[in-house]
């Protein structure tokens, strides 16, 4: 008996499970498929979303952390936009081209650029400003147009290592590397808060069981278990 009429008949049912979970994955696990599909509106209409336009080195009632850049808070923390993934930071898009939206930095640290880091760098914080008794890591990322090109300041340059920086120091500017120039992300810098290792070493950032919920230290919300459908502002 042939296999085929069965094989044929099985395809209808795993395009649906893969549907299934591909809804599922998107909307159900924090994420908004509101505040979703609003910002994917707005990557075809920039000027839309105005009011909820965010300004570099604006502060947030009494939170610690300056708003790191100009530009829209696209995604957030445990945001879900492709099956299985959790986003473990905040996407904040300029609406503009690469290397042209500067970013600064949200809280004073030291300073790390490993040799090879082309769009990324890392900001120790000795005390955490919400516990003062753990280490904190601040890290950003697609500081790079998309075959690499590094946007980084030079102040910082690769091999850099625990350089002091005050709040508001220059960084860098947004960009759109994926480390795939086939693939390019959208111009956006990605920020998030990482846990210590308990020795002096950050974590794997890619694991958001090893980042903190960036809405205490910005003052605004920023978890989508809470926040499931809003676009997060403050003035």
């Amino acid at each position: 008996m042939s296999k085929k009429p069965i094989l044929l008949l099985a395809i209808p049912f795993v395009a649906i499970a893969a549907a299934g979970l591909y809804l599922y994955f998107n909307y159900n696990r924090g994420g908004s498929n509101t505040r979703t599909e609003r910002i994917y509106n707005w990557f075809g209409d920039r000027s839309s979303l105005s009011e909820y336009w965010m300004s570099a080195e604006a502060s947030c009632e009494e939170a610690p952390f300056l708003f790191p850049t100009n530009g829209l808070i696209g995604f957030i923390w445990d945001d879900s936009f492709r099956p299985g993934h959790r986003h473990s930071g905040l996407d904040i898009f300029g609406g503009t081209d690469v290397g042209i939206t500067p970013i600064v930095a949200a809280y004073p640290g030291y300073l790390t650029r490993q040799a090879d880091w082309k769009s990324t760098i890392i900001i120790r914080v000795p005390e955490d400003p919400l516990n003062s008794s753990r280490q904190i890591w601040v890290y950003y990322t697609h500081m790079a147009d998309a075959n690499g090109n590094s946007f980084v300041s030079p102040e910082f340059p690769p091999g850099t290592r625990e350089v002091f920086v005050e709040a508001g120091t220059f960084l860098g500017y947004q960009g759109n590397y994926s480390g795939d120039p086939a693939s390019p992300v959208g111009v956006h810098l990605h920020i998030s808060i990482v846990k210590d290792d308990g020795f002096g070493n950050f974590l794997n950032e890619l694991d958001i069981e090893n980042t903190y919920d960036p809405s205490p230290y910005f003052g605004m919300p920023l978890n989508a278990n809470s926040n499931t459908d809003t676009i997060p502002f403050c003035e």
